[in-house]
């Protein structure tokens, strides 16, 4: 067995403010550019903000991009009277972002109206051009509350994977119906995206609305290449295995095998993938991230987070050199990076 991919990595770098001219805080979502179009820069990070100025949950509207030198820049701003599609409830921007061939960039929403659990609604997945331009919304039976959101593409033909925390609505007490959802899209670059195949491939997950948190439910996913897809199964505080993910045609109940959990995981929200296959994940419940091997061992643990520590973590990145980790910080609003 290899090191640790987080062994070598033990220093903290502040790469930038997450926060723009309207205030926006609680950066949730990110996503590197990996080509230059419209206002994209290649290497360039996006960025999603799920509160406002006031720090009201469920109400953030804007997308930052961050250099990898710290130069920030407006992507978007979403407005919810402006959307072309059905987002019920309006906005408010997710941990679920991720980029498309060609430049368009998929977010989630899972708005509140004033910021409280009681007042959350199911939401959408936006589609955004290159430009910050929204195109397109994509809703149903089958989005509630998209928390987090990873992809792949091939040709004209992308496939996301979302975790729904609000479905059902903010029923109060610990619901055991949350699901991860496959969509392919066809891509064009002369029209959004066009949703060809929904297909719920894991369900009966737990989640329950939370004063502070405002809901708790499946979060961060990533795909394997051997074709499993990997959940942060954050009530349960597990990391969690769907098979298959890619060609399955039922849902695995119960969110799917657990690979790991307790020890040193603390509510586990945003997940990636080491180089070496390792899976990494952010814990809520302080300021961790935890090093786990795809056979369930815990392997390392690095503080990204030592001022404000539980609730600042949430979506990461791991450097494309394979060198580090980006990851947002909701306790100063920033882009960091362990390294």
């Amino acid at each position: 067995m290899g090191s640790a991919f987080l062994a070598p990595l033990r220093t903290v770098s502040t790469i930038a403010s997450t926060v723009p001219a309207n205030g926006d805080v609680n950066p949730y979502g990110i996503v590197r550019v990996s080509q230059s179009t419209g206002r994209l820069r290649a290497g360039d990070l996006l960025i999603s903000n799920f509160n406002d100025k006031a720090n009201a949950q469920g109400t953030g509207t804007t997308i930052v991009e961050i250099s990898p030198a710290g130069k920030r820049s407006l992507f978007a701003t979403v407005n919810a009277a402006a959307l072309p599609g059905k987002c019920p409830g309006g906005v408010g921007l997710t941990t679920a972002l991720t980029l498309l061939p060609g430049g368009d960039v998929v977010v989630g929403s899972l708005p509140t109206t004033n910021g409280k659990s009681a007042t959350a609604n199911v939401g959408c997945l936006i589609v955004l051009d290159s430009q910050g331009k929204p195109l397109s919304t994509i809703s149903g039976p089958n989005i509630a509350g998209p928390w987090d959101m990873t992809s792949t593409s091939k040709g004209d033909t992308s496939t996301l994977f979302v975790s729904n925390a609000l479905v059902g609505g903010p029923t109060k007490g610990v619901q055991r119906n949350s699901t991860v959802v496959r969509l392919e899209l066809r891509t064009s670059p002369d029209a959004a995206p066009q949703v060809m195949n929904e297909q719920v491939i894991a369900a009966g997950i737990r989640r329950r609305v939370d004063p502070e948190a405002l809901v708790i439910g499946p979060t961060g996913l990533a795909l394997a290449k051997n074709g499993t897809l990997y959940l942060a199964d954050t009530l349960s505080n597990r990391i969690a295995a769907i098979p298959q993910a890619s060609t399955r045609t039922s849902p695995v109940m119960g969110g799917g095998t657990t690979v790991t959990s307790g020890g040193k995981l603390r509510s586990p929200l945003g997940l990636a993938l080491a180089p070496n296959g390792d899976i990494l994940t952010a814990n809520a419940g302080n300021g961790n991230i935890v090093e786990t091997t795809p056979t369930g061992k815990q392997l390392s643990v690095r503080t990204a987070d030592k001022e404000t520590g539980a609730g600042s973590l949430f979506g990461l990145l791991v450097k494309p050199n394979g060198k580090g980790v980006f990851y947002v910080d909701d306790g100063d609003n920033t882009l960091r990076l362990l390294h």
